[in-house]
């Protein structure tokens, strides 16, 4: 039951558990249900009557005590001045933003003007942001057409400044986190339950601008600033698609969900949504960088009983049993393929692996290492585009799956907030993936630490 005020006890009851993402489920007969007033949940409920004892996603914090709920959904937490209208709200805001002007070259901070969210658009105070290797690879340009001058960063977590026209479930003052891919909720994907490759927001690494229109809502002197996969993060204010800002928990700390927006929700979504090992079963993980540590925390959390991490590099197994890594194959250690040295390890191969490299070689290592009769292999990194994946096609008549994923099968508005939520109730840890913390204005050290391969995640401090 959930009162008009924190602790209160009403005669409404309604019940909550968790799914594997977090997510709270709600039961209770429809008057209960209505008296609880989930306002998240009304936007899926709509005004719909619903059988005694329907099974309901708030996807919201509900704590269970004594089968009974004291507590309101956190979207009613919020302090009350952090709900008043922005008093830039329809304004053009100058700020700090790192502006990459070509190739290579260090980011330089620069004076930016930050146009109003247009319609299905919100301007976010940015607080938090990190470094993904996504970045690094497009700031490079080195196998990608180049797009310059250009604002990074998609990794984030901040607070909601305003928001355009038909924005409904976002106000000022919301903490968020901004996605590189979205959720529209309308097209076959968003309504699938298998996918969350959303036709409208799917990711696109090319487009410098927003979709509403075509244009820029970064720029200097009137000469407009590209957008990076629609989220630009490396900024104190920017502008984001609704569909690709996930609400939060305000109590979740920004410096430390940031990084859930790409690679460690890659990683561990890969595992628990795609791979799904069940209780003792063991895991192979290609490649210990920040999403292969993702999944072997994922396969922890799922409670394999042998994680096993394959890397080139030796010195990253030290590092990776902090993810429950229990064992480590080094292949240049071998004169077999890995695949058999995996096989005569594991009495014939793993139940499943999870491929994070993004090197065809190793994704071929990775389906061949499963089990023949039950075993799954999952491939997240993301190969060249001439790149081939060639097996016999007796794997796969030997019952072997293979499976893709693209940011662990997590639709971003739906499924963010539970991941949240488990990190609030300590199901996982956030802080052993961030290796650095540099402040806005040493942003070109993040650079330095993965060039050098001396992090994991680095946070950078944009905004108070």
């Amino acid at each position: 039951m959930i009162s008009s005020t924190v602790g209160e006890v009403s005669s409404y009851k309604v019940f909550s558990t968790r799914d594997h993402l977090g997510r709270s489920i709600v039961q209770g007969n429809s008057q209960a249900l209505l008296q609880a007033k989930f306002s998240r949940s009304k936007a899926i409920w709509g005004d719909q009557p619903y059988k005694e004892n329907t099974k309901l996603y708030c996807k919201r914090g509900c704590r269970m005590q004594s089968a009974q709920i004291h507590q309101k959904p956190f979207e009613d937490q919020i302090d009350p001045s952090r709900n008043m209208a922005s008093s830039t709200a329809g304004q053009v805001i100058t700020c700090k933003a790192a502006v990459a002007w070509g190739p290579g070259q260090p980011l330089k901070i620069e004076e930016v003007e930050v146009a109003p969210p247009q319609a299905m658009e919100v301007r976010i105070k940015v607080h938090y942001t990190a470094l993904c290797r996504t970045d690094l690879v497009f700031w490079e340009a080195k196998g990608q057409t180049p797009l310059f001058p250009r604002i990074f960063g998609h990794e984030a977590a901040g607070v909601v400044e305003s928001v355009g026209e038909g924005v409904t479930d976002l106000k000022a003052g919301d903490s968020v986190l901004p996605v590189f891919t979205g959720e529209c909720r309308e097209c076959r994907h968003c309504k699938s339950e298998e996918s969350n490759m959303c036709d409208l927001l799917r990711i696109n690494t090319e487009r410098g601008v927003m979709i509403n229109d075509g244009k820029s809502r970064f720029s200097i002197n009137g000469k407009p600033i590209y957008h990076f996969l629609g989220t630009s993060t490396f900024s104190e204010y920017t502008v984001v698609h609704v569909g690709c800002v996930a609400k939060i928990n305000p109590k979740a700390p920004l410096n430390k969900v940031c990084i859930l927006s790409c690679g460690v929700s890659t990683g561990m979504g890969a595992t628990l949504n795609v791979g799904k090992p069940k209780k003792g079963s063991t895991v192979a993980i290609f490649g210990l960088g920040s999403v292969g540590l993702g999944a072997a925390e994922g396969a922890r959390i799922a409670g394999a009983s042998r994680i096993i991490g394959i890397d080139l590099n030796s010195d990253r197994y030290e590092q990776a049993k902090l993810f429950g890594v229990t064992e480590f194959i080094n292949p240049k250690d071998y004169e077999k393929p890995v695949q058999e040295v995996i096989a005569e390890k594991t009495d014939g191969g793993v139940d499943c692996s999870i491929e994070c490299t993004g090197n065809e070689k190793a994704m071929i290592q990775a389906f061949e290492s499963c089990h023949d009769g039950w075993g799954v292999s999952v491939l997240v990194g993301v190969p060249h585009s001439d790149a081939v994946f060639a097996t016999h096609p007796i794997n796969f008549l030997n019952e072997r799956t293979l499976k893709g994923t693209f940011f662990g099968n997590y639709k971003p508005r739906s499924d963010l907030p539970g991941l949240v939520e488990m990190y609030l109730d300590k199901k996982f840890e956030l802080d052993k993936f961030i290796t650095h913390e540099v402040s806005f204005a040493d942003i070109n050290k993040s650079f330095d630490y993965m060039i050098k391969g001396e992090s994991l995640r680095t946070v950078i401090k944009v905004t108070d």
